[in-house]
């Protein structure tokens, strides 16, 4: 009776567990990222070259690499909070995807014949600027992930944590090419690259540490 008595007094304050839906967080975080988008370039944060840049190759390339990652990284990461599944497939992915977008990167540099000192291009005082908003926009998708993955049960905590970083940077990054006027694949390499480290690290310090066990 007394392990009885004690099995009861466990359960008593359980709540059944809401069932997950991937295809509803996907639908939540597209809303998301649809209502940031239109509410930055509504708000008049666009670089006012638009659209001459987007007949640039440099501007598609920004486009493509960062939304591809952004993809990867969101069904990595929602993939992750079932305890069957690893983030790690997932995130040797998008670094394959990173490697690419670097050497499609470099090629584009080579076709434009991108010369210059290195330094000069960096333009470390705008390219601080460019990170720095990049961690700011991540902010709502790697919010709404993090709170998805509490909601779940992963079993690689750090794993996805990791990808929502990513994700939530390559998200923030993608919006941010609307305004960001530099479209030297070096500077966008370079600074991109520092956001994206700094919001991963963010999440992957915060997330294991506010998540269940």
């Amino acid at each position: 009776m007394a392990s009885e008595q004690l099995l009861d007094d466990l359960v008593a304050s359980l709540a059944p567990v809401r069932r997950r839906n991937p295809r509803r967080e996907g639908l939540v975080l597209a809303l998301i990222g649809a209502v940031e988008l239109g509410l930055y370039l509504m708000l008049g944060h666009h670089r006012p070259d638009l659209m001459m840049a987007m007949r640039m190759p440099s501007f598609w390339w920004k486009a493509g690499c960062l939304g591809g990652l952004t993809v990867i990284g969101m069904i990595t990461a929602l993939r992750s909070f079932d305890p069957t599944a690893s983030p790690r497939p997932g995130l040797r992915w998008m670094a394959l995807l990173f490697g690419a977008a670097l050497v499609s990167g470099w090629a584009i540099d080579v076709a434009n014949a991108g010369g210059g000192m290195l330094r000069a291009r960096l333009m470390w005082r705008h390219g601080v600027d460019c990170a720095i908003a990049i961690v700011i926009l991540s902010i709502p998708v790697a919010v709404a992930l993090g709170v998805m993955m509490r909601r779940g049960a992963p079993t690689d905590r750090k794993g996805s944590a990791l990808a929502i970083g990513f994700a939530g940077a390559a998200w923030g990054a993608f919006v941010f090419i609307f305004q960001c006027p530099h479209d030297d694949p070096f500077y966008v390499a370079v600074w991109y690259s520092v956001g994206a480290v700094a919001v991963a690290l963010i999440w992957r310090l915060i997330l294991p540490r506010v998540t269940r066990w």
